[in-house]
């Protein structure tokens, strides 16, 4: 499974020494018009695909976002299933309170 968080948590590991990826799971329009910043780009549809190449490391952290909420959650569940253990779901970038790359 994964662990739901608040964007105040989430915002708290990235500004940690703690190790972790930020994934986006938007499409790439919506990734170029604002994204979290060192965020990667991996669409949800296509997490079943190239979540092996492009994560290769199943115990590493990793932070799950997208617009709203509910493509992080498909994409959390999508992970957990592919055997990662230590997804952290945080929801939508339009409840993210903080910096935004553009």
């Amino acid at each position: 499974m994964y662990e739901q968080i608040t964007a105040e948590d989430a915002k708290k590991i990235m500004d940690s020494n703690e190790e972790h990826i930020i994934l986006d799971v938007r499409e790439q329009d919506e990734f170029d018009a604002g994204h979290i910043p060192g965020a990667i780009l991996l669409p949800y549809t296509e997490i079943e695909s190239k979540a092996g190449e492009m994560l290769p490391d199943k115990d590493k952290q990793i932070l799950v976002y997208c617009r709203s909420g509910r493509r992080s959650k498909i994409a959390a569940e999508a992970l957990a299933r592919l055997g990662y253990t230590n997804i952290k779901e945080f929801g939508g970038i339009i409840d993210w309170p903080y910096e935004v790359v553009k």
